[in-house]
């Protein structure tokens, strides 16, 4: 199987904890996503960029399950190095199950969204903040970790009769919850509803609500649309603190190029559908399809800047 590395030729490729291979996305008439491979690297922050219609929220609904797509494979390595081999028996075999080796090794395009929530431990958020607005703080990061509380509380019964258990769960819950608002400075608004944070902060909440899920794999959809500076800044540092505290991989759509250029190890760039560059971002910010896409230019003037550079 291929590597779908990145477009630079520098270094050697980095163990990858998401492999999109081939993927294809059809709506009718209109081919939305032709053919595209790339990887998201282990504890990295990947971004997926690219013009309005080039395909980015197609990509993310096939990763995290919305869509099932015309063809591809999108694999995530979740318990470490796998072979290429085990997930190539894997595609080769449809009636298998979607899952091999130990740790995991994960066929996204068979699951449904919610196993690939549950089970591959993909979390994502949404260009528009879906928080639970008449839920207190606190509550809306303590309902984010339902999956393994109603596993703790058998499914309502020892819930019911507050066994000792479910205390215990329902007390970490609590715990993790208490810490990760801690880590975004709402420690002390924990009891106010969510609906009453500014903007800024329920993005952020909605992030970290989004690792109380325990992710390995955090997809973030346009995380800094409609902040400001400051809040982008404070967006930033979350964001690199996640990556290189509890070493989650990142996948984010984003418009703002002063955050994708500041904080993503690895740039992909889409434009109708198609990988037009792959790579670094001191790569991508120089690469003359990247500048075309963007400003709109000819085909022919990309040529006449890509021989200007190599001469």
């Amino acid at each position: 199987m291929g590597q779908a590395a990145m477009n630079t030729g520098v270094g050697p490729a980095l163990e990858p904890i998401l492999r999109v291979e081939h993927l294809t996305m059809r709506f009718g008439g209109l081919l939305a996503v032709n053919d595209l491979s790339f990887d998201v690297a282990r504890g990295q922050i990947t971004a997926l960029i690219g013009p309005n219609g080039a395909g980015k929220t197609t990509v993310f609904n096939c990763i995290t399950g919305f869509y099932k797509p015309t063809s591809g494979r999108v694999a995530l390595m979740s318990g470490g190095p796998q072979s290429d081999p085990a997930i190539a028996a894997l595609t080769d075999s449809p009636g298998r199950s979607q899952r091999v080796g130990r740790g995991g090794v994960y066929l996204l395009e068979r699951m449904a969204d919610s196993e690939i929530a549950a089970q591959a431990k993909v979390a994502r958020t949404f260009q528009n903040i879906r928080l639970f607005t008449g839920m207190t703080v606190l509550e809306n990061l303590i309902v984010a970790q339902h999956n393994w509380l109603n596993h703790a509380s058998g499914y309502s019964v020892l819930g019911l009769v507050g066994a000792k258990s479910f205390r215990e769960a329902e007390a970490k819950a609590v715990e993790i919850a208490v810490a990760w608002l801690d880590c975004i400075g709402l420690k002390g608004r924990a009891d106010d509803p969510a609906g009453a944070l500014p903007y800024g902060d329920q993005r952020r909440l909605e992030i970290v609500r989004a690792m109380c899920t325990g992710p390995v794999l955090l997809c973030l959809d346009e995380p800094a649309a409609g902040l400001n500076p400051r809040e982008s800044a404070e967006l930033n540092e979350l964001l690199l603190s996640i990556r290189d505290g509890n070493g989650t991989s990142l996948l984010l759509i984003e418009h703002d190029m002063s955050v994708v250029m500041e904080i993503s190890d690895h740039i992909v760039v889409l434009e109708y559908g198609k990988k037009i560059s792959d790579g670094t971002p001191d790569y991508i910010k120089n690469d003359p399809k990247v500048i075309a896409a963007y400003l709109g230019v000819e085909d022919e003037e990309v040529d006449e800047a890509e021989a200007e550079i190599e001469g």
